[in-house]
């Protein structure tokens, strides 16, 4: 049974006519990305703060070479298409075999599928590092080159701290559990705070669950991954089966944490509300946190192996939340809590940006004052919505830069913001 928080506290389809346009974005855009948060693309003027000089010109080259093109679904698809030519293949009068062959090949060259030396290690690391009188269990995913790990992400690192300083993180990503990587998150290693970058480990987080075979199957060719970036749906599916194996709390690195996270349970956010009825009308899996082998996870896995669909944008994610919860509803066996909108989507993607702005009028200074208690009073955290906010400037006096003084640990020369 589960409770309402507010009530308390106050065909495989083939790719039977795609494009080879199409087809070549389905696998470019999968090779190279992906933040689950949509990484900031817009401070192209960051370079990984504290980092100036660490390097000399030769290894930041190297490094930054390692990953030429960091692909994003907003990256221009003219610049795509120019930059990759080797991956346009005719397929238009390829067989269902021959696609499915091809597909797999091309799979198989994508870094998240390829096993190293740290994933191999995946599960005794990341035993290791909880055993270290870790006080809550965060996780974040991050499947972007670790070089656009920038002041958003960054931000929502040190405001974790701030709010749990005796937490642990652990960052799932390939790219960032490299020496770059470290050199990134070392300000806040050298601050004492526990976060630990780990390449996962795929196949072992998604034995003994549903999606094993639907990791198989695609890995062999035989599921279409669609025309949604097939990194976007590896995330949402990860951050479920890692809370599933671990237990502890998941959040998006565009997720501004705002006071502690102790007192929840097994919960997960709405993200809108019939204003009429008071009910929920669209979950988010931007933050999740659960128990270790909880049933709705185990219930969310079922789904997205069940009925994934790789060319609808969401589906196997917030509106797979959403349907999951919308059947099991009054079912007997199931425990957990529907966080209210305040409690991390106080604002919806479609009026984000005015936490962005300068308030410029006494009418607009008093709407950021009334935010910022609302922030104050009812919310966990703050979802910045990056795909819908990473182009925009953080202008003085808006709520954005008031939070970022209360929010950020290492502050110095980092950010513009008000006193």
């Amino acid at each position: 049974m589960h409770h309402n928080w507010w009530l308390r506290h106050a065909k495989f389809p083939i790719f039977s006519t795609i494009s080879i346009a199409t087809i070549f974005l389905v696998i470019t855009l999968i090779g190279n990305i992906f933040n689950v948060s949509l990484n900031s693309i817009a401070f192209r003027d960051y370079r990984s703060f504290h980092l100036q000089g660490a390097l000399n010109s030769q290894q930041q080259h190297n490094l930054h070479s390692a990953h030429i093109f960091p692909l994003s679904i907003y990256a221009d698809v003219e610049q795509v298409l120019t930059h990759e030519q080797s991956y346009l293949i005719a397929l238009v009068n390829a067989s269902e075999l021959e696609r499915a062959a091809w597909i797999r090949k091309k799979l198989e060259e994508l870094e998240i599928f390829k096993m190293t030396k740290q994933s191999r290690q995946f599960d005794n690391r990341v035993r290791k590092f909880f055993s270290e009188n870790c006080k809550i269990k965060f996780f974040m995913i991050w499947i972007a080159p670790a070089r656009f790990f920038r002041r958003r992400e960054t931000l929502a690192l040190e405001s974790l701290f701030k709010t749990h300083p005796k937490g642990c993180l652990i960052i799932l990503s390939i790219t960032m559990d490299s020496s770059f990587g470290y050199l990134i998150l070392k300000p806040l290693l050298n601050h004492g705070f526990k976060v630990l970058a780990l390449a996962p480990d795929l196949p072992f987080l998604f034995k003994d669950t549903p999606a094993e075979t639907w990791f198989q199957e695609m890995r062999s060719g035989i599921k279409n991954p669609g025309e949604i970036p097939l990194a976007q749906n590896l995330s949402n599916l990860l951050r479920l089966t890692i809370l599933y194996k671990y237990g502890g709390v998941y959040l998006d690195t565009d997720i501004i944490a705002l006071r502690s996270f102790s007192g929840l349970r097994n919960s997960i956010g709405a993200q809108s509300v019939d204003l009429v009825s008071g009910h929920w009308t669209r979950l988010n899996n931007a933050v999740l946190i659960f128990d270790k082998n909880h049933q709705l996870l185990l219930k969310f896995i079922e789904e997205f192996a069940s009925n994934f669909d790789g060319n609808k944008w969401g589906y196997n994610g917030p509106y797979l939340v959403s349907r999951v919860v919308e059947k099991i509803a009054g079912t007997p066996g199931y425990n957990y809590t529907i966080l209210p909108p305040t409690a991390f989507y106080l604002v919806d993607w479609t009026r984000i940006d005015r936490l962005f702005v300068q308030p410029k009028d006494r009418n607009s200074s008093r709407w950021v004052e009334l935010k910022l208690q609302q922030l104050r009073e009812h919310a966990y955290g703050l979802h910045l919505w990056n795909k819908q906010t990473s182009r925009l400037q953080i202008e003085e006096g808006s709520v954005v830069d008031r939070l970022i003084g209360h929010c950020c640990v290492i502050c110095e020369g980092m950010y513009n913001r008000s006193a």
